[in-house]
């Protein structure tokens, strides 16, 4: 279907009741999402009705209800969604590969053999998390790769699976917001006109007091009610499956190279099903099984791509949503309205973080946020006098605290994703997940407090821009 003819894609999208009306479908939408996570469903495919009747609600309150629909689609057709929906399908089929290799009873007794327990596990796994996610510049590729691996051993090993998964989360966080690599330091720098270099070392004052505050919280209160369950880990008797470790090295590896995310996995994959068959812990049959009489297949390729079919539902009607919202001009305005309020540095720094808030939370996507915000937040800023460092990490620090924390955005739903069919081990909902990613946390509270604090003298613009 093509756009009306009169339609002008440049001219805002009007809605029944104005403003109210525009943000009506997202009001549907979080507090849809919010009542689900808090009620305890974790699922994502339960997410999907919410966002239909938001849509739907969308709809009915756009007075061109064709343009609202085009809008709709083009914000499902973005290219960064395709992208994301192709890294859960490999990322789920490389989970169970390296489920059913036996690499997580190998960690488990390896685990076990070092007293590596409870709280110390946990602790242990936002250490991995941080330096895989800072080496990759990835948040949700360390959740995809990770997660998979370390969240099953914890229910051997004594691990309190909200905590895990909290763990799992911050650890990501941690990379997202300090890798020179990670889509948002690149784009808080740039938009501020700020050197990556400075921009990251200026970061680590944010950053480190958060991560010390998470590893200890994660060691003093990560181990589960009762031992751990050691027997299990025993049980394996051998750590053969350690081998199978040589896959996600390889990943981790191709994505240092810059390697295109998909090709790391396709790789990934590909080493682990001729690992796996080698080792005895699978056959090629195993892989893929075809029952023609009840005209069925099945199969470790099949098991996982069902595990990334919710939250690639759930991504496209997201993205639909945002597509509806952004028609409207609402994002631009909402920005512009918060500018002419800043008057000093201080104000200013608060105006800053407001918007990217709001932006945030609006677009439910980090890097769409800086991007959105940056400019004025430039403009805005180096004329109250706040640095280019201080503008930037106010953009970064933000962004990595709500979509690690609030159950509605794609790192706590694909996190909580990862922690379904999991033996021993409940699922944790995006809730939870969330609530227990203690490095978020920190991250808002040492920005909330650098906030009440006037700038410094190294991070004012005649200094730092």
């Amino acid at each position: 279907m093509k756009p009306p003819a009169t339609a002008d894609a440049r001219t805002p999208l009007a809605f029944r009741g104005g403003w109210a009306g525009a943000l009506a479908p997202f009001a549907v939408f979080l507090g849809g999402v919010s009542w689900l996570g808090l009620s305890g469903a974790p699922d994502e495919t339960g997410f999907g009705p919410v966002l239909l009747v938001a849509l739907g609600a969308g709809l009915l309150l756009a007075k061109d209800r064709d343009r609202y629909a085009e809008a709709v689609i083009d914000g499902m057709s973005h290219r960064l969604v395709m992208l994301l929906i192709l890294a859960w399908l490999l990322a789920g089929v490389l989970g169970v590969l390296l489920r059913e290799s036996g690499l997580v009873a190998s960690l488990v007794w390896l685990a076990d053999v070092s007293g590596v327990r409870g709280g110390g596990y946990v602790a242990a796994i936002f250490l991995v998390c941080a330096v895989f996610s800072t080496a990759t510049g990835t948040s949700l590729g360390t959740i995809l790769v990770c997660a998979p691996l370390l969240y099953p051993a914890a229910g051997a090993l004594g691990g309190d699976p909200a905590f895990t998964a909290g763990a799992i989360l911050a650890g990501a966080t941690f990379g997202d917001n300090v890798s020179p690599i990670s889509d948002t330091t690149i784009a808080s720098a740039a938009t501020q006109g700020a050197d990556l270099g400075g921009v990251v070392r200026s970061r680590m004052r944010y950053a480190l007091p958060a991560a010390a505050l998470a590893l200890v919280v994660f060691a003093v209160l990560g181990g589960a009610e009762g031992e751990a369950r050691v027997g299990l880990a025993a049980g394996s008797g051998e750590g053969t499956g350690l081998v199978m470790l040589a896959v996600p090295a390889l990943v981790l590896g191709l994505l240092l190279r810059r390697t295109h995310l998909a090709v790391g996995l396709f790789a990934g994959i590909g080493t682990g099903a001729v690992l796996g068959v080698a080792l005895g812990r699978f056959g090629p049959a195993d892989l893929l099984a075809v029952d023609a009489d009840n005209f069925i297949a099945s199969g470790i390729l099949l098991d996982g791509m069902r595990r990334a079919f919710g939250v690639s539902i759930f991504t496209i009607l997201l993205m639909g949503l945002v597509g509806g919202l952004a028609a409207s001009g609402l994002l631009e305005r909402l920005i512009e309205w918060l500018a002419e309020r800043a008057r000093t540095a201080q104000s200013a720094g608060w105006w800053i973080f407001g918007s990217i808030s709001a932006a945030t939370i609006l677009t439910t996507h980090s890097a769409v946020a800086i991007l959105a915000v940056g400019p004025v937040a430039r403009d805005v800023g180096a004329a109250a006098g706040i640095g280019a460092y201080r503008r930037a990490n106010i953009l970064d620090v933000a962004v990595c605290t709500y979509p690690f924390l609030l159950p509605f955005f794609i790192p706590t739903i694909l996190a909580a994703s990862m922690t379904a069919g999991v033996a021993d081990m409940p699922r944790v909902s995006p809730f939870d997940a969330g609530l227990h990613n203690i490095h978020s946390w920190g991250l808002l509270a040492v920005l909330l407090l650098s906030l009440l604090a006037p700038p410094r003298a190294h991070e004012r613009e005649e200094v730092a821009g």
